[in-house]
């Protein structure tokens, strides 16, 4: 049975790990940072993220799993972060933690204060802040922190009504979008939303899910700067992405 009293259990018991999902840029092919992902290992196997995650969304279970979430990364990132300036690493965080302090507060309290302008928290739009929350995200600038929207799909006014209300950054297309090119349908029609979005404003544009060369080709021809997916990697361990990034920079 998975509930708040398992998840907690879990986090005591040290079944919780992090894989990380290599960032690319679309124009050159290098990897330029990672999104820290959260896993769960019970003793019956792996639970899927969908199991857990929306059950937590939310509540006062969410904060645990977040502050524990930036603690290991501290431990396993923090030596990457350091030497290479230039990186990005990108998480998670519920927005009423991003509104009250508790980013910053864990930020130093893991030693990666200094490193924030390396750092991108995500926000989905499940995940609509309250006032403190569109507040965090709009002065986030003055900690050196980027906001990501996460899962945009543009499927509902839902997004639109979140960006007009905060100053994102990064927007991080949703996989059901890039889905859809394929050799039926080369140029979907939000293609062309998409790069008017990108030649009328300083965003940055992520594509989650890229699995083919045709979408990888597209997405760069439509000037979308950076991709996520299987047709670069799927989500590895933290030694595993060290000793690919270093070889992918070399």
């Amino acid at each position: 049975m998975i509930d708040f009293e398992s998840i907690r259990a879990g986090l005591d018991a040290g079944e919780f790990f992090l894989e990380y999902l290599p960032t690319i840029s679309l124009a050159d092919g290098r990897w330029i940072g990672a999104e820290a992902l959260v896993r769960w290992r019970r003793p019956a196997g792996v639970v899927a993220p969908l199991d857990f995650i929306p059950l937590i969304e939310g509540t006062p279970v969410s904060g645990l799993v977040t502050y524990w979430v930036i603690d290991t990364l501290a431990v396993e990132m923090l030596g990457w972060l350091r030497e290479n300036p230039e990186a990005q690493l990108s998480m998670n965080v519920p927005p009423e933690i991003l509104g009250r302090g508790g980013m910053e507060y864990v930020a130093k309290k893991a030693g990666l204060f200094e490193f924030m302008n390396q750092l991108i928290v995500e926000i989905t739009e499940r995940g609509v802040p309250d006032l403190m929350g569109v507040e965090a995200i709009n002065n986030s600038w003055v900690m050196g922190l980027r906001v990501a929207l996460d899962d945009v799909s543009f499927a509902s006014g839902a997004n639109l009504a979140v960006l007009a209300r905060s100053n994102f950054s990064i927007l991080k297309l949703d996989r059901s979008l890039v889905s859809q090119i394929c050799p039926t349908c080369p140029t979907p029609e939000w293609l062309a939303g998409v790069t008017a979005l990108l030649q009328s404003s300083n965003l940055t544009v992520i594509a989650e899910g890229v699995e083919t060369e045709e979408q990888f080709m597209t997405l760069r021809s439509a000037g979308i700067q950076a991709g996520q997916g299987f047709y670069f990697s799927c989500p590895i361990s933290a030694a595993d992405f060290l000793e690919a990034y270093q070889r992918n920079r070399a």
